[in-house]
């Protein structure tokens, strides 16, 4: 009898140790770093060079805070934290952009910028400021007018920033948002 509790007490032991080793949730994980988000995985386009270390989906992904929307489209994921944040595409690409004009040489690409307690009435113009360079090779710094479109309301009624961005060339390019000192970065490619 004796025998029999020692047994069954170290199997319950060993079904607990089990169950924390299979949830993730109850083991502590280590923070992610940017270079943890910005890797190549199999969901990018074929396309896209090695060279260019399009941002991907971290194995932790960020989740906007309550209130706001934690849905994106169906071929897209959240990046950044509460202080910013944007949906990327999860093949690292941005094709088929239209030009501003038809005389513009620029490819134009609107995104919206999230931020935790975003009020567009006291941000007008808006302190986002959006700056971007192209990697792979030479290029003039694409131009944004983010303070143009310093409001927008979501499907929940949660304020975001619009941003228009005129990219220069095709290429891999790295965009970065600073609001205040707030910045997030992220590598995209820009395809015909």
């Amino acid at each position: 009898m004796f025998a029999d509790q020692r047994l069954s007490s170290l199997l319950f032991v060993l079904a607990f140790l089990l169950s924390i080793a299979s949830d993730p949730l109850a083991v502590p994980q280590e923070p992610r770093s940017l270079t943890d988000s910005i890797r190549q995985t199999n969901a990018v386009s074929p396309n896209v060079p090695q060279t260019c270390p399009v941002t991907q989906p971290s194995a932790q992904a960020f989740l906007p805070p309550p209130p706001y929307p934690s849905q994106h489209s169906s071929n897209g994921f959240w990046f950044g934290s509460e202080k910013l944040w944007v949906q990327l595409p999860t093949n690292g690409t941005w094709s088929h952009l239209p030009h501003y004009q038809p005389s513009d040489t620029a490819f134009r690409q609107k995104i919206q910028w999230w931020r935790k307690g975003y009020d567009w009435r006291a941000d007008m113009p808006s302190k986002l400021v959006i700056t971007g360079k192209r990697l792979d090779s030479p290029a003039p710094p694409l131009v944004s007018q983010s303070n143009a479109s310093g409001m927008g309301t979501g499907m929940d009624g949660r304020a975001f920033i619009m941003s228009g961005l005129d990219i220069p060339t095709l290429g891999c390019w790295q965009i970065t948002g600073d609001y205040n000192g707030d910045k997030l970065t992220f590598v995209i490619w820009v395809a015909a």
